[in-house]
């Protein structure tokens, strides 16, 4: 099968999801590539290929939108960020030691464009309060996660740790964003190194 072929084949999968998800799909990769302000409802319709009715119907207006987008992205990023980690090795001391290396690939692939939430609350007035709710739940899953791996790792204060390790995944996030570094990602694996001997247990 030629390359045309496939793209035709992915183009015509896509055209058969219902039009709310092709909404939030189109939505995910324009908001995540140019900006939540800088990209209009028109355009998201245009490229999806669906109507406002249906835009208004599923989610009531641009904001329940950005809600359904960041949702979707934040459980994703989850899903691979904790698979990632978690098979990264049968000992949790060491699955929280491959921290790093479980962002790397998503920090080198084409489609890296920081955190979706950071970005959001950046495009934001800082009193949005819904988005910022939004935001504490994804890190509160993933200290959820974090805090988990350090108690089966025996650490005296996994919930400490686990603030400390989102501290420094979050620096790491924002720092290659910005960057593009490689070198991001060699400080960091010293600073998780010291994080987790400072830590004992």
């Amino acid at each position: 099968m030629n390359d045309q072929s496939t793209i035709s084949r992915a183009d015509d999968l896509e055209s058969q999801r219902p039009p709310h998800e092709r909404i939030v799909a189109t939505a995910r990769s324009l908001f995540c590539r140019d900006g939540i302000h800088a990209t209009g409802i028109d355009r998201i319709l245009a490229e999806a290929g669906a109507s406002k009715m249906t835009l208004y119907a599923r989610f009531g207006s641009k904001e329940g939108l950005v809600r359904a987008v960041l949702q979707e992205e934040g459980a994703d990023w989850r899903t691979h960020f904790f698979d990632a980690v978690s098979s990264a090795s049968d000992d949790p001391r060491e699955r929280l030691g491959g921290i790093v290396g479980a962002l790397a690939d998503w920090f080198r692939g084409e489609d890296f464009t920081g955190c979706a939430y950071m970005n959001a609350v950046a495009e934001h007035t800082k009193g949005e309060r819904w988005l910022r709710e939004l935001a504490a739940a994804h890190h509160a899953a993933i200290l959820g996660f974090l805090g988990e791996q350090a108690a089966a790792a025996g650490y005296p204060e996994p919930a400490l740790l686990a603030r400390q390790l989102l501290l420094l995944i979050d620096g790491m996030i924002a720092a290659y964003m910005v960057s593009g570094d490689d070198g991001v990602l060699a400080v960091a694996e010293r600073n998780l190194r010291a994080i987790l001997a400072q830590a004992g247990g």
